[in-house]
Formats: structure tokens, C-alpha cells, sequence
């Protein structure tokens, strides 16, 4: 079984500047849905690993995140996917954090967590700081377009990075390779 890494804001659902703070502001990118429910079809385990500040900013607690995150389960499940685990970073970017990306801690977590190495594992994000935690985990960081993805593209990314226009065309690229 094949395992691959998401962000959440900006490849999943739609970003905000003020922050996803309740179920009603999680809305889906058009397709990301069903593009996790055929990585799962394909046997794909889906993990997400993701900065969420606003707890750490007071926007938001936990139990409001779960409920995001239910949401995200249940329109899911609707069409076929699901989503293994989530990993999540409360601390905002005032803090020295390890497990804020860029920091690589959430994702060696999961190595650990799951007895692995994350050589290869494509990591999916929109931001610098997502291509950055990916790579110094030993995975293969694979850039969107959407979220925050062009103004990453325009600022500059490392070498060799993929670019898609949406997690859509990751998964028709990851699932063509197999």
C-alpha cells in the first residue's frame, strides 16, 4: 500500500487570510474530494499534515478543529474517500516549534508512527514552508497550483519540485506512474 501526504488549506479545501475557524468556512476545492477517493481506490493511504495556527492565536481551540475535520470526513465519505490521519501543528509562527512546518516534526512523527521511511512518499502542498518540511523529512515535495501555490511559484521553489495546477492532476500523474 502506497502512502501520500496532504496539506489541508490551499490543497484540499479553499485557504482564507483570516483563517478556517469553523465547519461553515471548510469548503472543498473543486475535485480535491474525489481526487483523495481515487488515491484510496488505488490503495493509497491519505495523511494529512498541517499548520493550524489559529489555535495558537486563539482563533479557534481543538474541539472546533475536530469539527472542521469532521466535515472534511463526512463530505469525504460521500464520495468514496477517507483520509487515514491528521496531523496537526497548533503553534503560531512566533513560536520555535518543531512541529510547525517548515520544521520536519510532524512528518518524521508519522515516520516513526508508522515504522517507515519517507523516501520518496510524495508530499502535496501550496506553500514554501510545506515544500520545505517535505524535503528535510526525506519526501517528495509536489507543489499546487492552487491555495497559496502561485504566489509560491512566482516567489521561487526548490529545484526539481513537481508543479500541478491542482491536487486533481497530482493524482492523475501519481496513478498514471502506476
Amino acid at each position: 500500500m502506497s502512502l501520500i501526504i496532504l496539506d489541508r488549506d490551499g490543497v484540499i479545501n479553499h485557504d482564507s487570510l483570516a483563517f478556517i475557524k469553523s465547519p461553515a468556512e471548510w469548503e472543498p476545492i473543486e475535485g480535491s474530494l474525489e481526487a483523495i477517493a481515487r488515491l484510496n481506490q488505488a490503495g493509497y493511504r491519505v495523511v494529512i499534515i498541517t499548520n493550524q495556527s489559529g489555535i495558537g492565536r486563539g482563533l479557534l481551540d481543538v474541539e472546533m478543529l475536530n469539527r472542521i475535520h469532521s466535515k472534511m470526513r463526512r463530505m469525504l465519505s460521500q464520495v468514496g474517500g477517507r483520509i487515514e490521519a491528521i496531523l496537526f501543528c497548533p503553534d503560531g509562527p512566533d513560536v520555535d516549534s518543531p512541529c510547525r512546518k517548515p520544521n520536519p516534526g510532524m512528518f518524521l512523527d508519522l515516520a516513526h508512527r508508522l515504522r517507515l521511511n519517507l523516501a520518496q512518499v510524495p508530499a502535496v502542498g501550496d506553500s514554501l514552508r510545506d515544500l520545505q518540511a517535505a524535503e528535510a523529512a526525506g519526501a517528495r515535495p509536489i507543489l499546487v497550483r492552487t491555495g497559496k501555490g502561485m504566489q509560491t511559484l512566482e516567489a521561487g521553489i526548490p529545484d526539481k519540485v513537481a508543479v500541478y495546477d491542482d491536487l486533481a492532476a497530482v493524482v492523475d500523474a501519481l496513478l498514471d506512474q502506476d
